[in-house]
């Protein structure tokens, strides 16, 4: 009788309890996909040069080989999967044989795109793989389409990956490498719609067949070619791309997209508002909307989903910090940012059939960074905490989860408050993800795990005083995980007490 009580007071909190989810921990079978918590590292502000790469002679910050020891230290913690460079716009002017050979030999250019400073190539191929293979982090290298050609490109990947004798693994060995590096992600151009050439779909498509037709694996690599894709909402842009390429040809499509309010006034990124707050959340949330649409288009044309969606650039976007160069794109990052990560990430994993890689732009100094550097000092960013809480979900299986929240209210606008993803390991052990989107209050949260029996619970969780809190070099730790203790188990049902916009990772066993 006692046991007929209890079910029956459980089933009522779960029907009755305003915000609730159900996770069916014996329903999952997709995999979500490490590279979901890939980065991005464009020749752009600070990112590459007094970002990861202080120069090989430089003997005040420890590096190894001009890279620096602690950028590896704390990047190698969020287990980068995948590292994408050297752009952006910057990609589709990049000669690659510029870069590499002879520092002191290296000719000079002009980075037209971002503030038109003189780029001295010192940060190459070489340099780049070096620094992918200190993270241990897989490379993805976007060629330049714009105004390179298909030889050009031809070269760079037998220059990578041919490990015979050829005029390009000749070169590579003469300049200090035996061994090809084998890099299996290849973008074919950037932004084609944009910076990367101003093409109709229709003309890309065609210049992308071109390429990518002289594109060549091999029998240690088979490429990865991911075609530049459209930005938000241009759901012809990827029609066309799946009508005109042949499936053999193309094995992800890119999908870019950013929170911003106004392009012309996108507002601080510290000093804002709770309807700025609002209107970021709202317009991150947009991002499933845009995945479901481009998902539906490949689907018909790719029902297998061979063809992967490759998100190579999304954050949030603000005006940049007073006094610095506003073509470098140096912002802050604040607990704001951290509840946008967080959904995004539990967005990705969610379609994760479909999502396969992402890449949050940009890993230092630039846009919503994980990093921010200032000579010898780091701090680590609410965002990066939320990517190295999240990093249980990396190759795990998703759990299917329904979500009932309640809203978050703004105006006459409104939003759920409530986002979620859950995943279980290799090992057994579930993972949930949770974000209270709400600025103002608390959430009494209830979830279900229905398919496994659960007799422990633990977590983490990322929170502060204020929302627009952040990290700074002379207070660097004022936001970092702490131990959460309010989830109490009880018959399988999880009775969670969520702060205001609060990021919490529990664990489950």
């Amino acid at each position: 009788m006692k046991k007929l009580v209890l079910l029956f007071i459980t089933f009522s909190l779960i029907t009755f309890a305003q915000n609730k989810i159900v996770i069916n921990a014996d329903l999952g079978k997709d995999t979500i996909s490490r590279n979901i918590y890939g980065h991005f590292a464009e020749h752009l502000g600070r990112c590459i040069y007094d970002g990861f790469y202080v120069g090989d002679t430089n003997k005040v910050i420890p590096n190894t080989r001009g890279i620096r020891n602690d950028i590896i230290q704390a990047l190698k913690k969020l287990k980068v999967p995948v590292l994408r460079w050297p752009g952006g716009c910057f990609a589709d002017t990049y000669h690659w044989k510029d870069g590499i050979g002879e520092k002191s030999q290296r000719p000079t250019i002009v980075n037209a795109w971002w503030g038109g400073v003189t780029e001295n190539n010192s940060f190459g191929t070489h340099e780049f793989l070096d620094l992918c293979e200190q993270l241990g982090a897989e490379p993805f290298i976007s060629a330049n389409v714009g105004s390179g050609t298909p030889q050009e490109l031809a070269e760079w990947i037998q220059y990578c990956n041919f490990d015979g004798i050829s005029p390009m693994s000749n070169l590579r060995k003469k300049n200090g490498r035996e061994k090809p590096w084998n890099v299996k992600y290849w973008g074919v151009g950037n932004e084609a719609w944009g910076c990367g050439g101003h093409m109709s779909p229709e003309y890309y498509a065609d210049v992308y067949k071109r390429f990518a037709t002289y594109m060549q694996g091999n029998s240690n690599v088979k490429l990865f070619r991911i075609a530049s894709g459209p930005y938000g909402d241009n759901y012809n842009w990827t029609e066309v791309l799946m009508k005109n390429i042949p499936l053999n040809l193309i094995e992800g499509i890119g999908l870019h997209y950013y929170s911003v309010i106004d392009w012309n006034n996108k507002g601080s990124a510290t000093n804002f508002t709770e309807e700025q707050y609002f209107k970021i959340i709202k317009l991150a949330l947009k991002i499933e909307e845009y995945i479901e649409g481009h998902s539906k288009i490949m689907d018909r044309y790719d029902p297998n989903k061979k063809v992967a969606l490759v998100v190579d650039e999304w954050g949030g976007w603000y005006d940049v910090e007073p006094g610095t160069n506003p073509a470098f794109l140096f912002q802050q990052n604040t607990m704001r940012d951290a509840v946008l990560a967080g959904v995004t990430l539990n967005i990705f994993n969610n379609h994760c059939q479909r999502v396969k890689m992402a890449n949050l732009a940009q890993t230092i100094n630039v846009l919503q960074a994980v990093i921010l550097t200032d000579k010898e000092k780091i701090i680590l960013t609410p965002t990066y905490h939320v990517m190295e809480m999240y990093n249980v979900h990396h190759d795990a299986v998703l759990l299917p989860s329904t979500v009932i929240s309640d809203s978050y209210k703004y105006g006459n606008e409104e939003i759920k408050s409530i986002s979620c993803s859950a995943s279980k390991d290799k090992d057994g052990k579930i993972h949930i993800s949770l974000v209270n989107i709400d600025s103002n209050k608390g959430k009494d949260v209830q979830i279900e795990i229905r398919g496994q029996k659960i007799s422990s619970v633990s977590g983490r969780i990322l929170t502060s005083q204020k929302v627009q809190d952040h990290n700074t070099f002379e207070n660097p730790d004022k936001i970092k995980p702490k131990v959460f203790t309010n989830a109490k188990l009880s018959n399988n049902v999880l009775n969670v007490q969520l702060p205001p916009f609060s990021v919490v990772v529990l664990e489950v066993k």
